[in-house]
């Protein structure tokens, strides 16, 4: 049976993150899980992954990868709460093979201290597990709110709550979620809108070579454009967002690519070349000094 197979349990949600398992944004999704009904697991990294991407980072004591029993902040009662030293995305990847009970029905990462919107989704953690994930055939979400320091925790529960029940009755494919919500009251919310990526990402970095062995770079915002129905402007102005995003497919159209023919004759149907898969899962040993409450 394989995940896709095994991922149509009906009430099951994974909910992880990229900031850590310290993150009470991940208690604001549980929150929205629970009141449509849903079991929940929280499975979030044990230190901070932003910036992962989809990155199958791990740390690994004799093989096995390292766990830590923590809870994010305000979490409800009887909800498990496992930290996973690993990126998001190979969290919701061991969640496809039951690696943390069943496997989900639906994946929600976030709520991510920040917007994740334009360019900048190529590099998100939180966007990064949920693509991941619906690799698996788990109907995900990834969600974002634009600050660094969230005063409206309700708003991005609300809204995660209506993108939960559209990811209830419809099954994207090869889809996921990006939900960007400003962070303002709820009652100063203009709704919720499909928009465009934006054109342009959220920083931009000065880079300046130090000496022999070093890089040093900055980073700043960088400047807005005029997208009137890009996910960037519409927050800007009070809309929460949501863009369907594709995990990796082979693109279609565009200029004609190279080829040419070698000398080789083509391999007989009985005897194929090997083919080796690329090594993508990234691990690395766990610190010695292990606290108590860790486990392999």
């Amino acid at each position: 049976m394989t995940p896709r197979d095994r991922a149509e349990r009906p009430g099951r949600v994974l909910v992880t993150n990229d900031d850590g398992i310290d993150s009470p944004g991940l208690t604001v999704l549980v929150r929205a899980a629970l009141a449509r009904g849903h079991e929940v697991v929280v499975a979030a990294p044990a230190e901070q992954y932003s910036g992962a991407s989809a990155s199958l980072a791990g740390e690994e004591v004799d093989g096995r990868i390292s766990l830590v029993h923590r809870d994010p902040p305000g979490l409800p009662p009887g909800v498990l709460s496992i930290g996973v030293r690993a990126a998001p995305a190979l969290i919701t990847f061991l969640a496809g093979y039951g690696a943390f009970g069943p496997p989900p029905r639906y994946v929600m990462s976030g709520v991510n201290l920040g917007a994740n919107t334009g360019r900048a989704t190529l590099h998100s953690g939180t966007v990064g597990a949920a693509l991941s994930a619906t690799t698996h055939g788990i109907r995900s979400m990834a969600v974002s709110i634009a600050s660094g320091a969230p005063q409206h925790w309700d708003t991005a529960e609300l809204v995660a709550g209506h993108a939960l029940a559209w990811l209830e009755a419809n099954d994207p494919g090869d889809g996921v979620l990006n939900v960007n919500v400003p962070d303002i009251a709820p009652d100063r919310l203009r709704g919720l809108r499909p928009a465009a990526l934006a054109s342009f990402g959220a920083v931009q970095a000065q880079v300046r070579r130090v000496g022999e062995e070093q890089v040093q770079v900055s980073y700043s915002a960088e400047e807005a454009r005029e997208e009137p129905e890009s996910d960037h402007y519409l927050l800007s102005r009070g809309w929460a967002t949501v863009t369907l995003l594709r995990a990796p497919v082979a693109a279609v159209g565009g200029p004609p690519l190279p080829t040419f023919e070698g000398a080789a004759p083509a391999p007989s149907d009985d005897a194929p070349i090997a083919v080796d898969a690329a090594r993508v899962m990234t691990s690395r040993a766990a610190p010695s000094a292990a606290g108590p409450r860790e486990h392999a």
